[in-house]
This record gives C-alpha cells, sequence and structure tokens, in this order.
C-alpha cells in the first residue's frame, strides 16, 4: 500500500471552473473520509480539460497507521456521484432507471443503449438469469432476465418520421464517416494515476462520426451508433430514438449505405472533441478554422467533412473570458507565449476573426471588440501617431510641472515667495541708481 494519495478529477474541456472543481474536491475528500488527512488542491489548464490534483497522505496524522485503501477506486466513483449528486443535482440512478424504461427488441439494443451513456452490462457471475450494470467499473444495479421487456411491435409512425428524417438530412450535411481512434489509455501521462472524470462524455466510447449524426441527435435526439469490428467498417447501425424512448435496427428503417458513405479518414479522440466544440456558424467560420489548422497542426490532417457545424453559442461566462482576452491581445499586441492561443485570421468575405483556441471559439472580431477598437485595429499607424502625440504632451506637462516645483523649492529656500530672478534684477537697479 503507497503512503501518498493522488487523484485527479478531470471535467470536459472548461465544463467546471477552477472555483468548482476545487469545490467538489473538498466535498470528494470529505465523503472520501480523507478530509482529517492533510490534503492540497491544485488546479491545472495545461491540457484541453480543467482539472485538479488532490495530493494527499495515507498516513494517519493521529495514530502513524496506514489508512486502509482497499477497493479505493471503486469507493471513490461512488463518492464521486454522491459528490456531484450533492453539489448538482445530478443522480445516476435515475438517470439508469430512465434508461432501462426505453422500448428495445432485443438485448443486444439494449447492450448498446447502455454503452453508449457509460454503462455496461455483464452476467451476473452468481445467477446466469441476472445481469449487472456497471459504470466505471461499479456495481449500479442488478436485474432479473424476466424483468427485461421486449416491444416488437411493428405498426410505428415514428419509424417513418425517422426514415424520412434520414433520407431529407443526408442531403442537407455531409454523410460522409471517419473513424475515431481513442488511445488515451495509452498515451496517459500519468497511468498509475487515479483519473476521476466529473463529464461522462468523455468516455463514452465511439468509433465512427459524422456530420450528419450529430445534427440528428442535437435537432431531434436521434442518435445513431455503429457496429464494427476490428479495424473494419461498420457492419450495421442502431438508432437510438430519445424523444420517444425506443431503440430501432437501423436497416429496418433504410440500409446504412443508402444513408452513410464511409471513408478511409481517421481522426483521434482528443482532436476529435475539440473540433466538435467549436461554434462553427457557416461554410466561412469552417474554411478558416481549416486554414487555421492547417498551418498550425500539419501533423494531423483535418477535412472539411470533419468539422462539423454548431450554431450553439458558448454560454455568456465563456464569451465574456474570450470579449476580455482578445481585447487584451488586440489593445497590447501580445505575442508571447501566453497568448499563442488567439489567431486573427481574414475570411474569404472581407470580414476579420478571432479564433480562441483555449475556448474552442471562432467569432467576427468587430462584435467581440467592439466598433472603436476594430477602427483602431484596422488603422494602427493613426492610433500610434495619436499615442505618441499624447505621450509628447504628457512628456511637456511633466517637465513643466518639475520645473515649477524646482522654483517653488527655490523660493521657501531664500526665505522668500518671490522668484530668485526678480530680487536680482532689483540689486542690478539699486547698483545703477
Amino acid at each position: 500500500m503507497k503512503p501518498q494519495f493522488h487523484a485527479v478529477i478531470s471535467t470536459k474541456f472548461q465544463g467546471h471552473s477552477k472555483e468548482e472543481l476545487t469545490k467538489i474536491a473538498e466535498n470528494f475528500m470529505d465523503e472520501m473520509k480523507y478530509s482529517e488527512q492533510p490534503f492540497i488542491v491544485v488546479f491545472h489548464k495545461d491540457t484541453d480539460n480543467n482539472h485538479v490534483h488532490i495530493v494527499s497522505t495515507r498516513v494517519d496524522k493521529q495514530t502513524g497507521m496506514k489508512i486502509n485503501d482497499s477497493y479505493e477506486k471503486f469507493k471513490a466513483q461512488k463518492v464521486l456521484s454522491v459528490t456531484m449528486e450533492k453539489l448538482y443535482g445530478q443522480k445516476p440512478e435515475e438517470e439508469l432507471e430512465k434508461l432501462l424504461n426505453y422500448k428495445i427488441s432485443s438485448l443486444n439494443q439494449l447492450e448498446t443503449l447502455l454503452n453508449r451513456n457509460g454503462y455496461k452490462i455483464g452476467k451476473n457471475a452468481s445467477d446466469e438469469n441476472s445481469f449487472n450494470i456497471l459504470k466505471n467499473g461499479v456495481n449500479q444495479k442488478s436485474i432479473r432476465g424476466d424483468q427485461i421487456v421486449f416491444d416488437n411491435s411493428k405498426n410505428d409512425k415514428r419509424a417513418k418520421q425517422i426514415k424520412a428524417l434520414l433520407s431529407k438530412y443526408k442531403e442537407l450535411y455531409s454523410n460522409k464517416v471517419f473513424k475515431v481512434e481513442d488511445n488515451r489509455k495509452n498515451e496517459a501521462m500519468l497511468p498509475k494515476e487515479k483519473i476521476i472524470d466529473v463529464g461522462n462524455d468523455s468516455k463514452m466510447m465511439i468509433a465512427f462520426e459524422s456530420e450528419l449524426q450529430k445534427k440528428l441527435k442535437d435537432v431531434f435526439g436521434i442518435d445513431i451508433v455503429f457496429h464494427h469490428k476490428e479495424d473494419k467498417h461498420p457492419f450495421g447501425y442502431t438508432v437510438i430514438d430519445h424523444k420517444t424512448q425506443k431503440v430501432y435496427k437501423g436497416s429496418d428503417l433504410l440500409k446504412m449505405n443508402e444513408v452513410f458513405e464511409f471513408t478511409s479518414d481517421k481522426l483521434d479522440k482528443k482532436t476529435f472533441e475539440i473540433l466538435k466544440d467549436y461554434n462553427i456558424r457557416n461554410q466561412e467560420t469552417k474554411n478558416i478554422l481549416l486554414e487555421f489548422f492547417k498551418n498550425n497542426n500539419p501533423e494531423t490532417e483535418i477535412k472539411d467533412f470533419m468539422l462539423f457545424e454548431n450554431r450553439g453559442k458558448k454560454d455568456l461566462e465563456t464569451y465574456r473570458k474570450v470579449q476580455f482576452e482578445v481585447k487584451d491581445f488586440i489593445r497590447n499586441n501580445k505575442n508571447t507565449n501566453d497568448e499563442k492561443n488567439i489567431s486573427i485570421s481574414k475570411g474569404e468575405d472581407g470580414k476579420t476573426y478571432a479564433i480562441h483556441t483555449r475556448f474552442h471559439y471562432i467569432g467576427e472580431l468587430q462584435s467581440l471588440i467592439g466598433e472603436k477598437e476594430y477602427q483602431r485595429f484596422l488603422n494602427p499607424i493613426q492610433t500610434s501617431e495619436i499615442r505618441v502625440e499624447n505621450n509628447e504632451i504628457k512628456e511637456k506637462t511633466e517637465l513643466s510641472k518639475a520645473v515649477n516645483e524646482l522654483l517653488f523649492e527655490l523660493m521657501k529656500s531664500s526665505g522668500s515667495a518671490k522668484d530668485p530672478a526678480e530680487n536680482k534684477l532689483k540689486k542690478r537697479r539699486k547698483k545703477r541708481r
């Protein structure tokens, strides 16, 4: 048993702030019964995901004895669930119950539904007629096989609607499918650490993606999951309709190749999640981002269809932070390492855009910094001339002030409130007389 306790609590991108993660960490340590131990919480934003490191000791400060860490990993997952429910009202058991009420026609569909939401289902070792449902290795619920209800109804109006949506939207959004590889476990910087994720999305295993999939899910609540073996192209797909809480076999709606075009292109999961988080509003912003990534990430080939239209606005707090940092960048013409997350680009439409890589934001520069600051940005020479002129005026004013202060001190030292030069002039006049 190691004497040092070290855990990392991570959120997806900037989903939780430094203050929020610190509060989560403190509550987490309290629930883990480590709050009486000395511990430190260190916030980091050196990766795409905000996270905190918690460092403590497993040696009891009162007795000097080692604290039992048996099943600590499983305990940590349960404790995190309790903490998130306490602070944010998130209740995993309610989420699971909701999923178990979806209409399914096979056990494979239930497994697909649960896997898509971060759960795993497997046979109960002590009862072959029962199943265990786990999340992050912790058993959430056990159910008997006869509790699973299958729905094989054929007369379904919603199925016809989904079929129509697939046919329509494949003409409006890219249906090109590319592979997403998740190598985070193999590339983990701290393989021996206990990494605890606040956001469930980062644990979701997505093998194949397309813009059409994202649009259907965002707009209609229709989630499409591909089935595949090893590195081969998918052999089938499942449709999860969250609106009516029903799962469909894809081929019962439309043949897979009638809807999707499969490519040999691929991305790593980290890059994919970053691209998907950008607020891409139109083809112009998409083109600017493509050029930006081409210049700054030449080792990763990013194609047009890998960037998904995302009209969703960032939350107000994030937008305000972007505004402040972009304004500061423009005003001070910063080019330091700390400011490499901001880039300015000119679009083919003649507009100037700002790209903030840390917040995954792209927007028109003028609307971000305002008309006055934007005009200064467009006319830097005129602005610098005004600045030089103002500095000259300031220097003259300061010089005049210094001279007056010196005269005042001289008058004080002579014991007279008169100008010393005036006294000299009077003495000369007396001599002439």
